[in-house]
């Protein structure tokens, strides 16, 4: 599933201000000669619809980013087999016919992450904080993974149930914190917590000793969350990892060609940069 060559190119999101993806996307373009900027809208919830229907009509492509995945997901006329799976949506297109389109590239840089930290795919015991769009990726990643399990903690009972039923023989829900925690191998942020402050997901007295740690978020010198990890022995990673590996798999869904890795590498490592 690819795309004609965009009309424009967006990241969609509220609020969008904190977002690396223009700096790397823009290297990429750049370096690939593309006569394209990749620009960042921050699109209240109320007005996606509007702005969706504004995008279709310029045969715009794109990412998305929190809180627009699941509704993109619904907007779209046709989905990839994993953004079916994941449930969520966070690159999308215009096809040759006129229809949005939408992907998952999440679910690679989950992967590409989990790589980075070492994770031990196999039989890995996961505890989950969040069940929005991202946690949805995370769980068809490792659905993947042979013998994995994950254990869910989130405050919005519904959509932690929706996830489970989407995930039936992965995901069980938990009741507290420490019963997600229980045993986990690899403690997952899925939630927005400490992407705009110093807030932590979770104490960290509570990590399992030898427990890895994946922060989804990511900041300008990493979330205080994988600092403090880090710190007290754990191996942490936030991020930019998946940011960067999602963007160039969304690139090369838009344009039918790889995008220069060690480009884009560079420049969110720039940008990056406290």
């Amino acid at each position: 599933m690819t795309a004609p060559l965009p009309g424009r190119l967006v990241l969609l999101g509220h609020p969008v201000s904190h977002s690396l993806s223009p700096a790397f996307q823009n290297a990429a373009l750049r370096a690939a000669g593309i006569p394209l900027a990749y620009e960042a809208l921050d699109v209240p919830p109320d007005a996606l619809s509007g702005v969706l229907q504004l995008l279709l009509a310029q045969r715009a492509a794109g990412n998305v980013t929190i809180p627009h995945k699941d509704a993109v997901y619904r907007a779209c006329a046709a989905r990839s087999e994993l953004a079916e799976r994941a449930g969520a949506v966070n690159t999308f297109w215009v096809d040759a016919t006129g229809r949005l389109v939408g992907d998952n590239t999440d679910v690679h840089g989950i992967e590409a992450l989990a790589d980075a930290l070492g994770v031990e795919r196999a039989s890995a015991r996961v505890a989950l904080l969040g069940s929005g769009g991202s946690a949805s990726a995370v769980c068809a990643a490792i659905e993947r993974w042979p013998g994995a399990q994950v254990r869910v903690f989130a405050r919005t009972a519904s959509r932690s149930a929706a996830l489970a039923a989407r995930f039936p023989a992965l995901v069980r829900l938990a009741g507290s914190a420490s019963d997600a925690l229980s045993g986990a191998t690899l403690v997952i942020n899925a939630t927005p917590v400490g992407m705009r402050d110093d807030a932590l997901p979770l104490g960290l007295a509570a990590l399992p000793r030898d427990a890895r740690v994946m922060d989804l978020v990511y900041r300008p010198g990493e979330t205080r969350w994988v600092r403090e990890a880090r710190a007290a022995g754990h191996a942490a990673l936030d991020g930019i990892e998946m940011l960067l590996h999602q963007g160039a798999r969304s690139f090369e869904r838009w344009f039918a060609r790889a995008a220069d890795l060690a480009v884009m590498r560079d420049a969110l490592q720039r940008a990056a940069r406290p």
